[in-house]
């Protein structure tokens, strides 16, 4: 058996071939689209992805465990315009923040709550989340959809500035949220469990995992890992519009988890599997920035790359009876 498996070589994943694409569409945009390989558009590419990949990291932790957060962008859009009213108003810094992060964590909690104790379909679930938290902040706190951020937090927007000659800071919290994640998911007892919980929620629930609290933990991290993200986007540009919930954002960050590895099914993706997307991602819409493609261009574009990105998947990773049910 081991003579034939080497004779058949290193299996070929699709982490490694989204990566062999990125790979590729980056020497065909270098070639074809001026500008491209400059130094200050792979900084620019370095400042976009950061928040997709950040998002797609707290998105890949409740798809793992068989899950769909459609309330994320809606969730960091809200808790960080709290935030950012809450520092205007003479707030500390690091008070409001966490104020913030607390009311994305609950957030999280109460989507996690209503699907794994109401057994509530997660789809509709967060999509439902998602309309009332937005609601709920314009009609009580917010008064306009664009919330700005006051003068006198420099040391704040730091975070969405540039260190040694250009580099984002924002690529760097990305990286260190991809080193915690790893850590959480490889090395730790939860992470372990949300793999299993993923795989197979029944046996999971009949050996004794406590798969309702699970779900909530799952749920609250990928909030608060999108707040993080949230806290980067209104460092970059000292404002946090509430529209974003109704942009295309959450269907890219989807794409970036399916398409890299991280199946729907459940049970199945790590950490590279979101840098692999993020990255072919990253380079696809940058390059149809640089080509000066219209929206409805672009959506077409990622709509195609969704549709098989979920083909893939589902051909890699089949849907049981059991599995069909999750979500539905």
């Amino acid at each position: 058996m081991t003579g034939t498996s080497g004779a058949r070589g290193p299996k070929l994943t699709q982490t490694t071939a989204v990566l062999a694409m990125c790979a590729v569409l980056i020497v065909v945009f270098s070639i074809f689209l001026k500008g491209f390989l400059t130094l200050g558009n792979l900084f620019a590419l370095a400042r976009n992805i950061s928040i997709l990949g950040i998002l797609a990291l707290g998105m890949a932790v409740v798809v793992i465990g068989r899950g769909l957060d459609l309330s994320q962008v809606a969730s960091f859009a809200a808790s960080t315009a709290i935030a950012i009213i809450l520092m205007n108003s003479g707030y500390a810094t690091p008070v409001a923040l966490l104020i913030g992060f607390v009311m994305a964590i609950a957030i999280g909690i109460l989507n996690g709550f209503l699907i794994s104790v109401i057994e509530m379909p997660p789809l509709l679930t967060t999509l439902a989340s998602s309309l009332a938290v937005l609601g709920i902040v314009r009609t009580t706190a917010v008064q306009h959809y664009v919330v700005y951020l006051s003068k006198g937090h420099d040391e704040f927007l730091r975070l969405g500035g540039n260190i040694w000659g250009g580099v984002p800071i924002s690529i760097l919290i990305f990286a260190a949220t991809a080193v915690v994640v790893h850590l959480f998911l490889s090395r730790t007892v939860i992470g372990r469990f949300v793999y299993a919980h993923g795989d197979n929620p029944d046996a999971a629930r009949q050996t004794g995992l406590p798969t309702r609290p699970l779900t909530m933990i799952e749920y609250a991290l990928c909030a608060a890992i999108g707040y993080v993200g949230g806290v980067v986007m209104v460092a970059q540009t000292a404002l946090m519009h509430l529209q974003v919930a109704e942009s295309t954002i959450i269907f890219d960050v989807i794409m970036v988890v399916v398409l890299g590895g991280v199946s729907l099914v459940g049970g199945r993706g790590n950490v590279m599997s979101v840098i692999a997307g993020t990255l072919l991602i990253g380079v696809l819409l940058n390059g149809m920035t640089i080509m000066d493609m219209d929206v409805q261009t672009q959506n077409i574009v990622k709509g195609i790359v969704l549709l098989i990105a979920i083909l893939l998947d589902s051909r890699l990773h089949p849907r049981d009876e059991e599995t069909s049910k999750q979500g539905d």
